[in-house]
């Protein structure tokens, strides 16, 4: 009897091991990374080696796009595989005291679907879709862990004094600061002592670093899914000094004294001192990943969730950086500077190493592709937006998307959608205040030949106008909470 339960158990064992495991998944999102942003992409400025690595080992995407324009309804569409004319999200919507507009109750999530079938589940870094205990908390929206940020006003301040851990608030060893401010009118903006006062013994981005390599120790027996949307480099304008050191003198760098952000004595070298930190942090993890022997089992990938800033909004000098890449249009905007992201994913012995692909693709194709390649295909839901890339991940020939749609309520008011290399884009749909939709005019744009929208060709090629116009159409869905005046017939 002994003997048989031996043998039962040997068995047993040996059919566990022999199940395909199913591999982990690390996504990097950057928050308002512009597209020349980092080395692989273009830049020429900041140093980013652990970025470049992932992209010579792996597959760049040249034509991806972030959810939408802004934050929260970008991760919206990342999360649940719905474009922006169909999410439950479409714009940044602060809920005080300390939040953003919620995903509703029973939304089906990425995380949520992992978490099902296996994998371990962590959000660290910057939220942005619920306030804590609400019915969007990433604890109720498939995430076992959670470390950071739930509110993105709190994230304007890398020296928080605070963060959430779960559903608990831990303390940290920081002074409080108010998040806008300027130089007081009597300092010297030229002496770093005058810049004191915007800074804190506990960097939360280290600390998130932290959290994701203990994470990674905890869950290394099972798969796991490590969603890491840092806050880099999102202003303000915040990075310890042995990273700014790096870029000291190496450019003219005037002063920004602040006041829509905290001011910062060399701006030019913060911003490239941030990135260069992140790109230093994601370094860690993959060493991390390749000492526990799960390189070949994790999926790395890194996006941003919108364009860059505009020049000078506080402190950042895109322009300088050529941050969007030669893109026209900045956050904010529907113009490719300001959703054209840069993509890169690696997955060592299953992608090729050094391609890169020009498929149209947007972050609602993530939730599908991750579940392919987590080989839950078939739990993919069916009302969803996304398309799986997997194909063009292993280097297989895949179908060109129909169209990627996209719409922004803010900023007067948005409306875009591509089809191959043609772009339509509609402006000033939901004017601010008292203004009023004018006549609603459609652009029409040849990405191939102008990938920087410089000739609006629309008056040559009016059947094509009509065409992405009917798809325009089709694809906005009214919502109660993020109106457009011009579609829903508003008055």
């Amino acid at each position: 009897m002994c003997l048989l339960a031996l043998f039962c158990l040997w068995l047993s064992s040996f059919a566990i091991l022999a199940q395909p495991s199913r591999p982990n998944i690390v996504f990097i999102l950057a928050d308002d990374l512009g597209y020349g942003d980092i080395g692989s992409f273009g830049q020429e400025k900041i140093l980013t080696p652990n970025l470049d690595r992932m992209a010579r080992e792996g597959m760049r995407l040249t034509q991806h796009y972030s959810g939408n324009a802004v934050c929260a309804p970008s991760r919206c569409v990342l999360m649940t595989g719905k474009h922006p004319g169909h999410a439950a999200i479409r714009n940044n919507r602060e809920i005080q005291p300390e939040g953003n507009e919620p995903l509703p109750a029973g939304t089906v999530t990425v995380a949520a679907l992992l978490k099902q079938n296996g994998y371990a589940t962590a959000a660290i870094g910057k939220w942005g879709l619920g306030p804590p205990d609400s019915e969007g908390d990433p604890s109720k929206q498939g995430f076992d862990r959670f470390f950071g940020y739930k509110c993105q006003r709190h994230a304007h301040n890398h020296y928080p004094t605070y963060l959430w851990k779960d559903g608990q608030r831990i303390s940290l060893d920081n002074a409080p600061i108010t998040l806008h401010q300027g130089l007081p009118g009597n300092a010297d903006p030229k002496d770093s002592a005058s810049y004191s006062g915007f800074s804190g013994k506990a960097y939360a981005p280290d600390l998130m670093r932290k959290e994701a390599l203990a994470f990674i120790d905890e869950s290394k027996a099972k798969p796991f899914f490590l969603y890491y949307p840092t806050t880099v480099p999102h202003l303000a304008l915040q990075v310890p000094e042995d990273s700014v050191e790096a870029y000291a003198s190496k450019w003219t760098d005037p002063p920004y004294t602040g006041k829509r952000y905290l001011p910062h004595r060399t701006p030019r070298a913060a911003y490239a001192a941030m990135i260069s930190r992140l790109d230093r942090d994601i370094g860690d993890i993959m060493r991390r990943i390749e000492e526990l022997g799960l390189d070949e089992r994790t999926i790395f990938i890194f996006s941003s969730d919108n364009g860059p800033l505009f020049d000078k909004h506080g402190g950042t000098d895109c322009e300088f950086f050529n941050s969007n890449g030669g893109l026209r249009g900045r956050k904010g905007s529907l113009y490719e500077g300001g959703v054209r992201v840069p993509t890169v994913v690696r997955w060592k012995g299953r992608i090729e190493p050094g391609t890169t692909s020009d498929r149209v693709s947007g972050f609602e194709d993530w939730l599908p592709t991750l579940l392919e390649l987590a080989d839950l295909k078939s739990l993919t839901p069916k009302e969803i937006d996304g398309i799986s890339l997997a194909p063009t991940l292993f280097g297989k020939e895949q179908e060109a998307r129909p169209f990627l749609y996209r719409e922004f309520p803010a900023s007067g008011g948005w409306q875009t959608v591509r089809v191959g290399d043609w772009k339509a884009l509609r402006k000033n749909l939901h004017p601010q205040g008292q203004g009023r939709p004018g006549p609603i005019r459609t652009e029409l744009y040849d990405l191939k030949n102008d990938p920087a929208e410089a000739s609006d060709v629309a008056a040559k090629r009016s059947e094509i106008v009509a065409k992405l116009e009917k798809i325009m159409r089709e694809q906005h869905t009214k919502s109660e909470l993020f109106l457009m005046r011009a579609l829903d017939d508003l008055k």
